[in-house]
């Protein structure tokens, strides 16, 4: 057995290695197939090319496609890793793929070595929520333990059952049962997708089935529906046609369009392109946002979900992609709100395995880190499409799933929930600016949360708008940290009602800049104050003096590990020892200020009167001088003695 397996993955090998130089044909029946989604006989068209060499580079990789697509993953991965080791032609969503497929041949070493080389492809965002759902994932999800009651719909077929969606107290679903005996959807062995209707009862379960038959008369695909309450309203899918009859594009393609029909009113179709689907509408009422899934040229993946502006359910702009924090290298589908999360299903390469359902929570139009719902509500199988509802004391929810235990490809799984589904977190935004001169920001700082117990949470840099984001799992209370060379540290501590404030608001950090507190005087650096004047033979700290003290308060609050001395000198007029006397005591009433308001009596090493020592101008004894030189020589200096090794 052992040997066979090793001639069959040799002789793989070996024709993998041919193909790929081989011919230039622009249209076989293997393509017909593949973008007909027939993707088995896609398989064995292809394969007879392979071993003809007759496929070319880019049928090749629809080869890996359709085997990835048949669950082949041993062949699957086989062909994304020759492919991506010979040739430049995938992109990050067939990286993606190859992810996956490794994955699922428990090829952990391979998967490690490739995700390392192609990380560099994916933007931050991937690898953030990578590591976040890693961590949660391999520490079994502790956050997000709720016991789930989940059962199967009673009314599955055994044909595919999928995206329900509530309409008044009435479940609406797609399905697969044949409907029109004479027309049926060969990919799928089975009929076309219809909308079915059905009664939801107390237990969860529905009865009363029957087709949906307030959508416009089509023989072809209606599927994924959701329904509007502000609009009585229902957005679904369909399959492109012309007179009643499919229509494709210039490689046979037939897509879906995305429609919408008033109960007892007019049909509208509202996005359609031949070439593209579009996939899993949702509209939300409180934004008028239509949201849906389209695989353009744009996209970060394979599906990603995008979003067009809508007035009363009429589009009014181009679609929008919700960015590289929703929308992956992979898959993502079904989007749906509920109480400000935004629920999906994601099939990026991380997850439990194939279609997983995330949650995110909605940040104004920004959104937190997609969070896996967990071993529960996902599998290694197809989990998706999760709607969720205020039901009685708890919540009633519903998705589809094909793992094991079914009744059909796919079945509707209900479930009830005590708690909203999803982990906590905390998040902490904004801005990082210079405290000095709080318009400007401050890039490349590090922004870091910690626990209580010392372990640092999530750590990030702020970008070149001096912006940052972290998002940790729930803490109570938080130290926030952030740093740059030659800035001061930022170090506070936040308590559970203070980091409640801050999950709907940007919190701005300030730190300072060394370089804007200190100047070069008299051949060293001194901490920046303006010049000030005690009164004549006095010590006494004026307002005046106080006011400009407290920047050099602030400084060591800023650069605690500063070491200072004190320095204070008088003009000419008066007797040498007297100034000297006066000058010592107005440093040491200096240092006494300073210490009360905080400064470490360790920090300041020297406290010294210079007298009349150091004279800056002519104005020596005996030497008539204007009132404004004689000033020039009385100054009080606060000298950073550590300068040179500050920020060794």
């Amino acid at each position: 057995m052992i040997k066979a397996k090793k001639i069959q993955l040799t002789l793989w090998a070996f024709l993998v290695g041919t193909v790929i130089c081989f011919a230039q044909k622009k249209q076989s029946a293997g393509d017909v197939f593949f973008f007909q989604y027939e993707y088995q006989k896609a398989v064995g068209a292809y394969e007879k090319q392979l071993s003809e060499g007759t496929l070319t580079k880019q049928q090749f990789l629809n080869l890996a496609d359709a085997y990835f697509e048949t669950n082949n993953f041993e062949k699957a991965s086989n062909a994304y890793m020759e492919i991506y080791d010979q040739d430049t032609l995938m992109d990050s969503h067939h990286y993606n793929k190859m992810l996956q497929s490794l994955s699922k041949t428990a090829n952990t070493e391979g998967k490690a070595g490739y995700l390392t080389s192609v990380s560099s492809v994916f933007p931050k965002e991937l690898t953030e929520n990578m590591e976040f759902n890693n961590q949660l994932l391999q520490e079994g999800n502790k956050g997000n333990q709720l016991t789930y009651e989940i059962f199967n719909l009673e009314a599955n077929s055994p044909q595919t059952d999928f995206a329900p969606t509530f309409y008044n107290n009435k479940l609406l679903f797609s399905t697969g049962r044949q409907v029109n005996k004479k027309i049926r959807y060969e990919p799928g062995n089975e009929g076309y997708f219809n909308i079915y209707e059905s009664e939801i009862q107390p237990s969860g379960q529905v009865m009363s089935l029957h087709v949906f038959d307030a959508l416009a008369k089509s023989d072809y695909h209606k599927a994924t529906p959701s329904y509007s309450s502000a609009l009585n309203s229902v957005f679904y899918v369909l399959s492109n046609t012309q007179n009643g009859e499919l229509s494709f594009d210039s490689n046979g393609k037939n897509a879906l369009s995305i429609a919408k029909q008033s109960i007892g009113g007019s049909y509208q179709l509202l996005l359609k392109d031949l070439s593209t689907s579009f996939y899993y509408p949702f509209y939300d009422d409180a934004s008028g946002k239509l949201y849906f899934s389209a695989d353009f040229e744009d996209g970060y993946g394979g599906t990603d979900i995008y979003f067009v502006y809508t007035n009363n359910g009429q589009v009014m702009s181009a679609p929008i992609n919700l960015g590289p924090r929703i929308n992956s290298s992979g898959n993502e589908i079904a989007p749906y709100i509920f109480e400000n999360s935004f629920y999906f299903a994601s099939d990026v390469f991380y997850g439990l395995g194939g279609m997983d359902i995330y949650k995110s929570n909605i940040e104004g139009e920004d959104f937190g880190i997609p969070i896996n719902l967990g071993d529960q509500i996902n599998t290694e199988f197809d989990d998706f499409g999760l709607i969720i509802r205020n039901e009685g004391e708890g919540l009633l929810g519903y998705f589809a799933s094909n793992r094991p235990g079914g009744k059909g490809k796919d079945d509707i799984y209900g479930f009830k929930v005590d708690e909203k589904p999803g982990l906590k977190t905390l998040t902490l935004k904004g801005q990082v600016v210079n405290s000095h001169n709080t318009s400007t920001i401050v890039p490349n700082a590090v922004v870091s949360i910690w626990n209580m117990d010392g372990v640092k949470l999530a750590e990030t840099i702020s970008d070149e708008n001096g912006e940052y984001r972290l998002e940790v799992p729930y803490e109570s209370e938080v130290v926030v940290e952030a740093k740059k060379e030659r800035f001061s540290r930022y170090i506070e501590q936040f308590n559970e009602e203070q980091l409640q404030s801050l999950q709907n608001d940007s919190f701005e950090i300030g730190i300072s800049f060394y370089d804007d507190l200190v100047e070069e005087r008299e051949g060293q650096k001194v901490v920046k104050m303006d010049d000030f004047y005690f009164d004549t033979s006095s010590t006494e700290l004026t307002p005046k003096i106080k006011s400009e003290l407290d920047k050099a308060v602030e400084f060591m609050k800023a650069f605690p590990e500063a070491q200072l001395r004190i320095e204070t000198y008088t003009d000419s007029r008066g007797g040498s020892s007297t100034n000297f006397r006066l000058t010592q005591g107005r440093s040491d009433a200096i240092k006494r200020y300073m210490v009360d308001n905080g400064v470490p009596a360790t920090s300041i090493l020297y406290s010294i009167g210079y007298g009349e020592d150091k004279i800056l101008n002519n104005c020596t004894n005996g030497v008539f001088c204007l009132e404004a030189l004689h000033k020039q020589n009385q100054r009080s200096l606060i000298v950073v003695l550590n300068d040179n090794v500050l920020f060794d």
